[in-house]
């Protein structure tokens, strides 16, 4: 086929610095430790030994250098520790939102009918023929003159109904979304890392958020034993603890925080691999490992019917697939009319920012 070939002149990754290509790699290798960054650097050394990531001109010593006078660490005079800072974390969240957006392939988008005419908040690059109902305010007239013009001719020139091309909006709604986030030993269990995945999302989930929907809140709350919030910058530390599953607390307090949100569209992302086994009665914990035992499952049904009521749809991403777990997860997803995938960890952002995506997303005509 003839053409032209210009990928010589495209400088691709050859245009990054020494500094630059290192530094993705310690971004990634954070998320792994936890953001730990002594064991970072050992990783880095390590993998430098091994695939020649430096150079003689440009070492470990000198990206170390380079990370100070560019404000990524910070070292402490008294101890000299060093610790990763709020750029740092910002940027942990930019590289997840970009490395899960790069695998999210590019599919045709399904639209929703409304009768309801009216202006989006966005308009969509694409256009489509003119229906019956369709208003003045929605006829794309560059598209149409242009189609009149090819259909016609200029000195007969006339407009007519198959000419008209309609460019659509889309409505964005404002959602508060609270994330939960398994962190029961057995997302670090059976040689398989579940919780990293799952950092990631919620960090690229943050990031996409605070940046293209400003006007959306999002709250994360970790659960284990018991549930607790943590902040946004929190993400790149949380670590899996040698807790049990108590579901039930993490839906108490995503409904709470909910509550106190004065949005209209509410939701609940849950992502875990496995079924509840815990309970707190009083300061007591109610626990049971073997099966499903169903005083903690009638609880959760609970919470997810009292949902239903609020409509707060939940949306549980499983990154399990044992049969017997599948079926406590349709189970409670039946209570809440809510949505359920089974999703392997190397889909699982797809998975998720797809839906939160099309929740967002409603076009009108």
């Amino acid at each position: 086929m003839a053409g032209f070939y210009f990928s010589k002149y495209n400088p691709g990754d050859s245009a990054k610095s020494s500094f630059e290509k290192i530094l993705d790699l310690f971004l990634q290798l954070l998320t792994y430790t936890n953001g730990d960054f002594n064991e970072a650097m050992q990783w880095m050394n390590e993998l430098d030994n091994t695939y020649k990531l430096t150079n003689p001109e440009y070492g470990i010593g000198d990206f170390i250098e380079e990370l100070k006078s560019k404000g990524y660490i910070d070292e402490k005079p008294i101890n000299g520790e060093i610790t990763i800072t709020s750029k740092t974390e910002r940027s942990i969240r930019k590289k997840s939102l970009e490395e899960i957006f790069g695998k999210i392939k590019k599919t045709k988008q399904g639209n929703h009918s409304s009768f309801k005419p009216g202006g989006g908040d966005e308009i969509n690059p694409e256009t489509r023929p003119f229906q019956f109902g369709d208003t003045m305010e929605q006829i794309d007239f560059t598209n149409s003159i242009r189609n009149a013009q090819i259909s016609h001719g200029i000195d007969s020139f006339q407009m007519k109904e198959e000419d008209l091309e309609i460019r659509e909006t889309d409505f964005k709604s404002q959602t508060s979304t609270v994330l939960m986030i398994d962190i029961s030993h057995s997302m670090i269990l059976y040689g398989e890392d579940r919780i990293t995945p799952a950092k990631k999302v919620a960090m690229a989930l943050s990031e996409l958020i605070h940046t293209k929907y400003p006007k959306d809140t999002l709250d994360i709350v970790v659960f284990g034993n018991d549930a607790w919030p943590i902040e946004v910058k929190d993400l790149p530390y949380l670590q899996v603890g040698p807790y049990h599953t108590n579901t039930v607390a993490g839906l108490e307090l995503a409904m709470d925080l909910l509550r106190r949100r004065r949005n209209p569209n509410k939701q609940i992302f849950m992502i875990t691999d496995g079924k509840p086994t815990c309970l707190k009665e009083g300061n007591k914990y109610y626990k049971n490992s073997w099966g499903v035992d169903r005083k903690i499952l009638n609880r959760c049904m609970n919470l997810a019917t009292q949902c239903k009521k609020l409509k707060i749809p939940i949306t549980t991403f499983m990154i399990a697939s044992d049969p017997y777990l599948q079926k406590f997860v349709q189970e409670f997803t039946d209570c809440n009319n809510g949505k359920a995938f089974f999703a392997s960890l190397d889909k699982l952002g797809a998975f998720i920012f797809r839906d939160f995506e099309t929740g967002k997303r409603k076009t009108l005509y």
